[in-house]
């Protein structure tokens, strides 16, 4: 039994230190390729200047042999399908011209020159994804990636030879996609979009409110618009176009009413501006909203053990605890003016009856000329003048001339007293950041009945402030009976949580809900937007088996 167990470990103690050995060697000839092994990557390079990372790749086809790597199709598809949503997410010319390129030289059946640009591809693609930590905001919220890609890690590029000697490309591929079946599921949607990009996509032109029993101008084109988008069943539009009905008949407004709650808006069945603009937004725009947030995906987290995430244009916050939705919130989220950014941080208290500490920018903008106007604003509103942060010093309001005061120059700070005016509401939800943004409650409830809930200065109001306060009290170990003195006291009382929730603010404007349907959102901050993009590649059956 000893002498079985020493072998044993002695075996597994040669076959780390051979692979270690191994390890060193490829990292030294990677410095150092062969000029054959440089000379025959140029030979398969399928175009000029076509490959970005030749040194890499010579040393990858050296420890080959020169023998191709991309024996395995489900490996090919799987590559390609990456490669193409990022270029249908139109971040990356880069990547449009490669998924192109992929495809055509696919078609030739010049295997050496697809070989060698689809491990340059895939190359491209760890590099791409090792930068999302520090760059992917800025891809998919702002500028789009314009630098050339620096070459993999030398981490990265020993895996993929691993996983190429091992006959294990597929999974290694496989493992770049974001961890989480909505990146299967969205793609696949994206392929049903694509098949229907021959098929007719009308538009409708009919100005002003559309309601149940109004005239259509052109009924067929309305009902063929409404089967498109999946929300009416092929049967009721043939029955509807047998029948030649030529009004706004109900069962086209349930229809418009099941398109309306897919897209975030208020589910009444009439046509307006905002159902009007989303009945018209064309299969390739679908598509690209589509691509984008996919990718989007690399950036969320996908764990679900103790989170909060505050997805920004569905003005929604979950509350998940073990795996399971223990609570989900409408939210007012920051107005296109003054956005809610995206951060992450940890939830470690909650503060019940807070006082408000007036941030500089909104007293300076909102609040000090109001005060021009009405002497008395500050009274009213329970607002008391202070000399900074640090004394406090309660300053006599009537000793400031208001009429003549600069908000620019304004010397001291203004601070909110709890209560029933005081604009954090009853709770507020302490989450340390650089953006000094946190979770709480509101007074201004009217709000969260509105469609678009973008109103506050940045900060996430939660319309159920007073459960999720209960719920993260009670999981952190106190009763009840902690809960209910806590509210009911007048005093400020911060109560520190003894578990500590992750925080999210992500920003999602399309996923795949759990019935399979595709829902999108409209882009309050203006995130999506793009130049016309490239939609000559696609998603094909095959591309998404897995």
């Amino acid at each position: 039994m000893d002498f079985s167990r020493t072998l044993f470990k002695t075996v597994i103690l040669f076959v780390v230190l051979s692979q270690s050995v191994w390890a060193v060697e490829v990292a030294e000839a990677e410095t150092q390729p062969s000029l054959e092994a440089m000379l025959w990557v140029r030979q398969a390079e399928p175009q000029a200047d076509a490959v970005v990372y030749d040194r890499t790749l010579a040393t990858i086809y050296d420890q080959f042999s020169f023998a191709p790597i991309w024996r395995d199709y489900r490996a090919k598809d799987e590559l390609e399908t990456q490669i193409n949503i990022i270029s249908l997410a139109g971040i990356s010319q880069d990547f449009e011209w490669r998924a192109l390129l992929l495809r055509d030289l696919r078609n030739s059946g010049d295997w050496r020159a697809y070989d060698v640009f689809a491990t340059d591809s895939l190359l491209a693609l760890m590099s791409y994804i090792d930068q999302i930590p520090e760059h992917g905001k800025r891809w998919y919220f702002g500028t789009d990636i314009t630098e050339q890609l620096p070459v993999p890690t030398q981490g990265r590029t020993l895996s993929l030879i691993a996983a190429a000697t091992q006959n294990a490309l597929y999974d290694f591929v496989f493992g770049l996609r974001p961890d989480t079946p909505q990146y299967r599921a969205m793609a696949k949607a994206i392929v049903k979009l694509q098949d229907m990009q021959t098929h007719i996509w009308p538009k409708i032109v009919q100005k002003g409110l559309i309601r149940e029993g109004d005239p259509l101008e052109d009924a067929d084109h309305f009902i063929t618009a409404l089967e498109r988008q999946g929300v009416l069943a092929k049967a009721d539009a043939q029955r509807l176009k047998i029948e030649r009905v030529n009004y706004f008949h109900p069962l086209l407004v349930d229809a418009v009413k099941r398109f309306q709650g897919r897209h975030g808006l208020k589910q009444d069945g009439v046509i307006g501006k905002s159902t009007r603009r989303w009945l018209n937004k064309s299969a390739n725009t679908r598509i690209q909203i589509l691509a984008l947030n996919m990718e989007r995906l690399r950036l969320w987290p996908t764990e679900r053990e103790s989170i909060i995430l505050v997805n920004i244009p569905n003005y929604e916050m979950q509350l998940w605890i073990d795996s399971e939705l223990i609570l989900d919130s409408k939210v007012v989220v920051g107005r296109p003016s003054r956005r809610t950014p995206l951060f992450d941080s940890r939830l470690d208290s909650v503060v019940f009856n807070p006082a408000w500490n007036v941030p500089v920018k909104i007293m300076r903008k909102d609040i000090l000329p109001k005060l021009r106007n009405d002497s008395e604003y500050l009274e009213k509103n329970s607002y008391t003048v202070l000399s900074d942060w640090t004394d406090a010093q309660e300053i006599p309001s009537e000793q400031i001339d208001w009429q003549n005061i600069n908000p620019n120059d304004f010397p001291y700070r203004l601070q909110q007293s709890p209560g029933d005016m005081n604009a954090l509401g009853r709770f507020k939800f302490n989450t340390p950041n650089g953006n000094a943004i946190y979770l709480h409650d509101t007074p201004a409830k009217s709000l969260f009945a509105k469609e678009r809930r973008a109103f506050s200065s940045g900060c996430i109001r939660v319309q159920k402030a007073e459960t999720l306060a209960e719920i993260l009290i009670s999981r952190s170990g106190f009763n009840y009976g902690d809960y209910d003195y806590y509210r009911r006291i007048p005093e400020t009382k911060w109560v520190s949580l003894r578990k500590r929730y992750a925080v999210y603010t992500i920003y999602q404007t399309a996923w795949v809900n759990e019935s399979g349907e595709v829902e999108y959102r409209d882009d309050v901050y203006h995130y999506d937007a793009r130049p016309k993009r490239n939609t000559a590649v696609s998603l094909t059956a095959s591309n998404n088996q897995s």
